[in-house]
């Protein structure tokens, strides 16, 4: 069986910071570091190229921000961001970000973005074996048996334990599969599916009604939580006509 491997590449315009993460990549037996670039431009033929599995990225660099790469990143890559400046959590959530770890960068804290990178690869490979995520489609285990999901077809997913509920907006109108919500949550596209509990991912594309802390589905309410009410109120925000500010308060 071959052992799993991550390839990554950093991106930072400073000497320091590159060299700290380089070292700490090269600790790392899963890692297998790709290049280290010190320029946006310099590393966009290894970040669209599709082949790499991780990228410590800065945000705040010359011409081309970290933000701005994410933007032309694939999917199939997820970036951990590497920054000085706690003001950009927010945005690098939103683009694609699998982690945010704030300079100087402890060993701990790389280690717990790391780890996190190896569960995404994990179910990511895991689910490849199986045709899953295919363009608009994913494919689950469920009752011993391989079951297609249309991407849109999904209103919300609920987590419990091991096992999550797909509940769809067409017959079956549900499924149950044996897998961890926090894992299926780096699967899914984050431009369309976004978590807003500890117990819920919801389909963005299919919201229609937001009732103070609640999604509302049909006769289904679905609670927005503290820990993500900050994000799921900037995605409003930015989505709506009006374009003005959107508060609430979480659920807990």
């Amino acid at each position: 069986m071959n052992q799993l491997k991550l390839k990554t590449i950093i991106i930072d315009d400073e000497p320091l910071a590159r060299e700290l993460i380089q070292n700490y990549v090269e600790r790392v037996p899963v890692l297998s570091l790709v290049g280290s670039y010190a320029s946006a431009q310099d590393a966009v033929r290894e970040v669209v190229s599709g082949e790499i599995d991780l990228i410590f990225l800065d945000i705040n660099m010359p011409c081309v921000g970290g933000i701005e790469l994410a933007q032309i990143t694939p999917r199939s890559t997820r970036i951990i961001y590497v920054t000085a400046y706690e003001q950009y959590a927010l945005q690098a959530f939103a683009a694609n970000a699998l982690d945010y770890l704030l300079k100087p960068v402890a060993f701990a804290d790389f280690m717990r973005a790391v780890n996190r990178g190896v569960e995404w690869k994990k179910m990511s490979d895991a689910l490849e074996h199986n045709g899953a995520l295919v363009k608009d489609v994913i494919v689950v285990k469920s009752d011993y048996k391989t079951v297609q999901i249309a991407l849109d077809s999904i209103l919300y997913v609920e987590g419990r334990r091991d096992y999550v509920t797909f509940v769809l907006d067409r017959e079956p109108f549900s499924i149950v599969s044996l897998v961890n919500l926090k894992k299926l949550e780096g699967v899914l596209p984050v431009e369309r599916f976004m978590r807003v509990h500890r117990s819920y991912i919801v389909n963005l594309s299919k919201l229609t009604v937001v009732d103070r802390a609640r999604i509302v589905f049909g006769e289904t309410f679905i609670p927005v939580s503290d820990a993500y009410k900050e994000k799921f109120s900037e995605y409003l925000r930015t989505h709506s006509v009006a374009g003005g500010p959107v508060a609430f308060e979480g659920a807990q």
